[in-house]
């Protein structure tokens, strides 16, 4: 489980956040090198991919949206990890984990996915569904979770 940390405004940590993330795969890499499947999960602090976010042109050099912090986690993915919620649902809209506590987000979906669980392929037998509850309230983010069997 992880919390990554954010970039902040204007993007004024990016340098820390970049180095963390490569931290983060390099030490995922290595837990999947013993074979067995690894799977993460937490506040990655980066919508992925322009679908991930409701309004992303507006959003482009935010804190958690940078070409850098996306490619971040792509070269994430690309290290052998698959994002579980994208896994079943590729092309699925509307689908956020955080809102902010300002303007109504929450009830009008203006949100972010920010929340991920990652799995090694050798895992994704394994792996049943994933979802996102946003009908759980409590939080500014919602409970991302999947099924294993």
């Amino acid at each position: 489980n992880v919390y990554t940390p954010n970039s902040q405004d204007e993007l004024r940590r990016l340098p820390y956040r970049m180095e963390w993330d490569e931290a983060f795969r390099l030490y995922l890499g290595g837990l999947a090198k013993t074979g067995k499947p690894v799977i993460f999960c937490g506040d990655l602090n980066v919508a992925h991919q322009e679908i991930d976010i409701a309004r992303p042109k507006e959003n482009r050099k935010s804190a958690g949206f940078s070409d850098e912090e996306r490619a971040g986690f792509g070269l994430l993915l690309e290290s052998g990890f698959h994002d579980t919620f994208r896994h079943f649902y590729p092309d699925k809209k509307d689908a956020y984990s955080w809102w902010s506590l300002r303007g109504g987000a929450r009830g009008r979906n203006v949100g972010w996915r920010i929340d991920y669980f990652g799995v090694t392929p050798n895992g994704l037998g394994n792996l049943k569904s994933a979802e996102i509850l946003p009908q759980v309230m409590g939080s500014d983010h919602c409970p991302v979770t999947i099924t294993l069997g």
